[in-house]
């Protein structure tokens, strides 16, 4: 009997030949269309860019859909370039098609540097670009991302001069959800190489996200490898978990109990017992952005007992009305004092252009009256990546101290 190699190979040549010939004619053996992405036997990247920043800072997209009548580009973090339709106005940047079905169009101002997510409205069907190579899994559904270079974007950029760490996924099981979950891990450069233990970061994403986030488009770990290597933030373990819990009736987002059980009892030991970790409030550390943040007041704020240091991003108490505060307040009243007395760092940033900029007044006020000390740091722009991205840089170096 002949081997697999020995059949396989003709076989391969005789594909490779005849491939030509298949993206030539249809089905019907009629000539096919001239089209801007001729179908062939073998996959192979397109002959368009699909993204391409251009010299004076905006940026091209393009898609190949000979079938479709309308194309348009979304971003949720750059709403300046590529509108996302907040607020009832225009969702994306619009895309024109030529005789070969190749769809394009050009942002109509200059992109910052930096890291964006963004997808194709493909007749109101939102579709990761195909042509794409990095993509960032959001609660449900996944998005292209592309990337701005430039002085601005170099904190949280790939510098090919700095030793850099890894970041792993993990899976545990979770005793209090009885489910398995899932988490990513970023450990310092020469995390592999020597039997040093490190102080942890429990960093945490928002609402619409997953806990990859942090990295695809946050790019917390080059942040970090970019700080360790200038001497600005002392090296860490960086554990980044699920936000979302399994729904059930009852459940809160904002004040998800679940959540806070998985992370105080399961994500906490399952990190101590399998990375060489500094344990103790301390050498611990608990931030997130916006729903990540609320997790932060809600099981980071309360506990002292757990984290020296707090970071609550884009996020406060009293969005509906004060009834929030005061419950907050009666419930954690005795925490928030200890905290006081105890906290090495509370850290509280907030854009101005926020949609949640309302609560921050409240969640100051708060503070002031627990007489909990904290760093309050008010920026531009709004509920953003570019946002947090910036405050995750100015926090860290603030830590373990």
């Amino acid at each position: 009997m002949p081997s697999f190699a020995t059949v396989a190979r003709p076989l391969a040549l005789l594909c490779l030949a005849s491939a030509p010939a298949l993206a030539q004619t249809a089905a019907n053996g009629a000539p096919r269309k001239p089209s801007c992405n001729p179908p062939g036997f073998f996959t192979a990247p397109a002959t368009y860019k699909s993204v391409e920043p251009l010299p004076d800072g905006r940026v091209t997209f393009r898609l190949c859909a000979p079938e479709a009548n309308t194309v348009a580009v979304t971003s949720s973090d750059n709403a300046a370039a590529i509108p996302f339709g907040m607020g009832g106005g225009p969702v994306g940047v619009p895309l024109t098609k030529d005789s070969l079905g190749l769809w394009t169009g050009t942002t109509a101002v200059a992109v910052e540097p930096g890291t964006y997510r963004y997808d194709f409205r493909v007749d109101g069907a939102r579709v990761p670009d195909p042509q794409a190579t990095r993509f960032s899994h959001e609660r449900v559904g996944t998005n292209s991302v592309f990337e701005v270079l430039g002085p601005a974007g170099a904190f949280q950029a790939y510098d090919k001069s700095v030793p850099h760490g890894a970041v792993s996924m993990v899976e545990y099981w979770s005793s209090t959800l009885d489910a398995k979950r899932r988490a990513y891990v970023y450990t310092p450069p020469g995390y592999m190489k020597n039997a040093t233990r490190y102080p942890v970061l429990y960093l945490v994403h928002g609402a619409g996200d997953s806990d990859d986030s942090w990295t695809s488009e946050g790019h917390a770990n080059y942040i970090l490898d970019n700080l360790i290597a200038a001497g600005k933030a002392k090296p860490m373990i960086v554990v980044m978990p699920f936000g979302h819990t399994p729904d059930r009736p009852g459940v809160d987002m904002l004040t998800n109990t679940d959540f806070g059980d998985d992370l105080l009892k399961d994500v906490i030991p399952y990190t101590e017992g399998t990375f060489r970790t500094l344990n103790g409030p301390a050498t611990r550390a608990m931030a997130g952005l916006s729903m990540g943040g609320a997790h932060t007041l809600n099981f980071g704020l309360t506990h002292p007992d757990r984290f020296g240091y707090v970071g609550v991003f884009s996020m406060g108490l009293g969005l509906q009305d004060t009834t929030q505060v005061r419950s907050y307040e009666t419930k954690n009243a005795a925490a928030l004092d200890r905290g006081a007395r105890e906290f090495k760092l509370v850290y509280y940033a907030i854009g101005k252009d926020d949609f949640l900029y309302r609560t921050a007044a409240p969640t100051r006020a708060l503070l002031d009256r627990h007489k909990i000390k904290y760093v309050y740091h008010e920026s531009g722009g709004g509920h953003t990546w570019t946002n947090w991205r910036d405050y995750l840089a100015d926090f860290a170096p603030r830590l373990f101290k």
